[in-house]
C-alpha cells in the first residue's frame, strides 16, 4: 500500500428507480420488488429496494479509489435493512488491516436520514 493513498473514501448517493432499472437491465435481475413500485407497494418494503448486488458494486469502486488495480480475492456482506428508492445512502471504505494477502477494507452504506446500515462488510485485496 502506498503512503499517498487514502485510508477512508465516503460517497453519498441517491437511490433512484433508473438506477435500479439500469442494474435489473444489466445483471438479468428483474426480481419486481426492484424494479415495480406496485409490486412493492405491497410488501414489507413498501417501495422498491436495491439490488444487493447493486451496492456491493458500489463500495467496490471505493475499494478502487483506496486501492487502484488490486484485486479483489475475498468479500463477506451482510444486508441488514432495505436500501428503498428516494433513500441518500452513505457508502464508505476503510483501510482496517494488511491480510494475508493484502490490504483489508470494511465497507458499509447506511441511509443518511436515519443512520440504519444497508450493507456491511470486509473485502480482502491482493495487491
Amino acid at each position: 500500500m502506498s503512503g499517498d493513498l487514502p485510508q477512508t473514501v465516503t460517497l453519498e448517493r441517491q437511490m433512484t428507480q433508473a438506477d435500479f432499472d439500469a442494474f435489473a437491465a444489466l445483471s438479468g435481475d428483474a426480481n419486481p420488488i426492484h424494479v415495480d413500485a406496485a409490486f412493492a407497494a405491497r410488501t414489507a418494503f413498501e417501495k422498491p429496494v436495491a439490488h444487493g448486488a447493486f451496492l456491493c458494486s458500489i463500495l467496490r469502486s471505493l475499494v478502487a479509489e483506496l486501492v487502484p488495480g488490486a484485486r479483489q480475492i475475498s468479500q463477506a456482506v451482510m444486508f441488514p435493512n432495505p436500501a428503498r428508492i428516494g433513500e441518500t445512502l452513505v457508502f464508505s471504505a476503510r483501510i482496517t488491516r494488511q491480510g494475508e494477502h493484502g490490504p483489508v477494507i470494511a465497507m458499509q452504506a447506511h441511509r443518511k436520514n436515519d443512520q440504519a446500515i444497508c450493507v456491511e462488510g470486509e473485502t480482502e485485496l491482493a495487491s
